[in-house]
């Protein structure tokens, strides 16, 4: 009885009423059963009992009332943990596969869309799907799960990893866009994959990555795990608030301020960084600037260049934590000479040289970018946040992107993130001996509204 009743629980919507009733007075099938019931599911309430006494022959009649609570918010990090318990429909799913299809992709009829999700709850998939057939798309799907890469990865071999990337490589030549939504139950699934193996799978699936990001439209975001809640330090539900916020922000609101500073980058040829632990300078001459507004990467709020590949020189120090190849880093300190990092620490010091030693071109940078999403603060060790947060600038060692190229090729690219803002030590970013952000905050007014005040109010 037990597992009869809570089936239909799982699908009810907050304030929905389950009526239970049964012709039997025993108290393992009412009263008792009940409990059972609010134990499991602690947010539902018993609004009435009525028990109805032995009478005229007959057994007599229980029934009782179970309120799901209005607060009672869907958990699309928990109940989906393992995909196996279908989700009741949300509406925040359907909200942020039309962003996704209509302003991130502005996918058009007849086009052909691959969504890659990776440990994500099939009803967002389901959505996606269907917010790409209401505008007339052709959608393609891939399911991937983090223990079954892993298991591919520790034993791939040359000949299996050149077959997979040649059939990946012609099936994205007939995309004409590409979603990717990526959870992850654990976020160092990978850790325990040999250096070189993850090596040889950067080197081989390298074509398809550029054949994705040179010919596609396309855009990329992660999904709610429990594991990010515990890395961003909050509980389940309110990280589950905070994604849907962060993910679901007005883009056009920004795009003013992002021209501005794009305008500004383009017209820039010297660039100092200072902070704790950071004196910098390197030109951007002659470099593109690429404004990055939700149609790249959900959650988004960047503007991003590069440096003159031989350019870099002095040190940096990078105060958010880091993972890459499933590895996690904190405390990354870089020193350069003439573009070159000559010098790489962190807690994991020989495993930050051996990823810098990879090819030639993973001690130069290709990517300087300034981060300014006002709903993400706090360093998560997830870089599709991380490198968006508020007050931030990144650099990266190894390849860069082509809209923005000083030619540096290499199978790395690892953003590493140093946010400004005060209660991270300050800092200040100079344009031409021009202060242009001093602790997190721009100044010239055209870039103002960038700031976080321009979204939040201050407290």
């Amino acid at each position: 009885m037990t597992r009869i009743a809570c089936s239909p629980i799982r699908l009810f919507r907050p304030g929905g009423v389950l009526v239970y009733s049964i012709c039997r007075l025993k108290p393992d099938e009412n009263q008792q059963l009940v409990e059972r019931l609010l134990k499991e599911f602690p947010r539902m309430q018993c609004a009435e009992k009525i028990l109805l006494p032995f009478r005229d022959r007959y057994d007599g009649a229980f029934a009782a009332g179970l309120t799901r609570s209005p607060a009672d918010k869907l958990s699309c990090i928990s109940r989906a943990r393992w995909n196996h318990n279908p989700l009741m429909h949300d509406a925040r799913f359907d909200d942020l596969a039309n962003l996704l299809v209509d302003y991130s992709i502005r996918l058009k009829r007849n086009e052909t869309v691959l969504i890659e999700v990776f440990d994500v709850p099939d009803e967002m998939t389901i959505a996606l799907i269907r917010a790409v057939r209401n505008v007339g798309g052709i959608p393609f799907v891939q399911n991937y799960h983090a223990r079954v890469s892993r298991a591919l990865a520790l034993e791939a071999s040359d000949r299996q990893l050149s077959l997979i990337a040649s059939h990946e490589l012609a099936r994205m030549k007939k995309m004409d866009a590409y979603i990717a939504v990526r959870g992850s139950n654990n976020i160092t699934e990978l850790s325990d994959v040999p250096a070189e193996k993850m090596k040889l799978v950067a080197k081989k699936m390298r074509a398809v990555q550029d054949q994705r990001v040179k010919k596609t439209k396309w855009v990329v975001l992660r999904w709610p795990t429990p594991s990010m809640a515990q890395l961003a330090g909050m509980s389940t539900e309110a990280f589950e608030d905070f994604y849907f916020t962060v993910c679901g922000l007005d883009y056009r609101k920004l795009q003013p301020g992002m021209k501005a500073l794009k305008r500004l980058m383009e017209k820039t040829n010297r660039v100092e960084i200072k902070g704790p632990g950071t004196d910098l300078r390197f030109s951007m001459k002659g470099i593109p600037a690429v404004i990055c507004g939700g149609d790249r990467n959900i959650p988004d709020g960047e503007v991003f260049s590069c440096p003159v590949r031989d350019s870099v020189e002095g040190h940096v120090t990078f105060n958010a934590p880091s993972i890459y190849q499933g590895i996690g880093f904190d405390g990354i300190r870089l020193e350069f000479k003439n573009g070159k990092i000559v010098d790489a620490t962190s807690n994991e010091t020989k495993k930050l040289n051996r990823i810098l030693n990879s090819d030639a071109g993973a001690r130069y940078i290709g990517e300087f970018s300034l981060g300014f999403n006002p709903h993400v603060l706090q360093p998560m060790r997830d870089i599709l946040f991380d490198e968006k947060i508020a007050g931030s600038f990144h650099l990266t060692p190894g390849q860069a992107y082509e809209e923005a190229d000083n030619g540096n090729r290499s199978q790395v690219h690892w953003d590493m993130v140093s946010i400004q803002r005060p209660e991270y030590g300050g800092g200040e970013i100079y344009f031409d001996g021009k202060l242009i952000r001093r602790d997190g905050e721009f100044l010239p007014k055209l870039l103002q509204s960038l700031n976080r005040g321009h979204f939040v109010k201050r407290r």
